[in-house]
């Protein structure tokens, strides 16, 4: 099992930045993807961002230039740097760690985007 702990999530305004974190711990085998989805409410659950333990990185077209992703395989923590946020950016984050047994979700992390 894995389990995974975010943090980060809060308010903020428009054109803001914020920083969202995600711990995955309670297992030795290797996470290949580790990122974040998205979903708010009344719409479909999206990929907002993952990387891979060899270093690649998929983003949402909708946050490519914005948003950014890392990752320490050591520690096993991801981080998804926010910026230029906007309204439509309004959601329940959800850390995902996908591995060849399984794949897990965190409880998420409420994010607003609102003045």
């Amino acid at each position: 099992q894995v389990q995974l702990t975010e943090s980060g999530g809060g308010l903020v305004q428009p054109g803001g930045s914020l920083t969202l974190s995600c711990a995955a711990s309670g297992t030795m085998f290797t996470i290949y993807g580790l990122g974040w989805y998205r979903q708010a409410p009344g719409k479909q659950r999206e990929l907002v961002a993952i990387m891979f333990s060899g270093g690649n990185a998929n983003y949402a077209d909708s946050v490519k230039d914005r948003f950014t992703i890392s990752r320490d395989i050591d520690r096993n923590t991801v981080s998804l740097q926010m910026d230029s946020l906007n309204p439509e950016d309004t959601s329940v984050y959800y850390c995902y760690a996908e591995r060849s047994g399984g794949l897990y979700w965190g409880q998420g992390t409420q994010v607003t985007v609102s003045s």
